[in-house]
């Protein structure tokens, strides 16, 4: 799979993650917010928090689910980025936040969305 098809892969799972979460309630704040610590798929409301979400695709679960694809490593970018994203924001995010994941496997004419909140926490 070519670096392109990737990046359209991973846009179309992000597009397919926003509005599962939009019709569970969640309101999009902004989409790739990126900064040299890292990048945040998606933020978005959800009541009285800001959640900071984390959108993962595998076609096949030959290495693990989606979910399982989040490394300790990622996090701790995950978390940096969001810290940035906070500090940019000049204190208008008063609301409590957490990290959520969306892991999305394809399958024939469907996809299998899972979606895991508060999937990990500062530590």
């Amino acid at each position: 799979m070519t670096r392109s098809s990737r990046h359209d892969q991973g846009q179309q799972a992000e597009q397919l993650a926003c509005h599962y979460l939009q019709t569970q309630g969640l309101r999009l704040a902004q989409r790739n917010y990126r900064c040299r610590l890292g990048e945040i798929d998606l933020v978005m409301e959800d009541g009285e928090h800001l959640v900071f979400v984390e959108v993962r695709c595998r076609r096949k679960g030959r290495f693990g689910s989606a979910i399982d694809s989040i490394t300790p490593t990622k996090q701790a970018r995950l978390i940096a980025a969001a810290q940035h994203y906070l500090q940019q924001a000049g204190g208008t995010h008063n609301k409590p936040c957490r990290f959520d994941v969306v892991g999305i496997t394809p399958l024939q004419g469907s996809n299998d969305i899972v979606w895991l909140q508060d999937a990990f926490r500062l530590e």
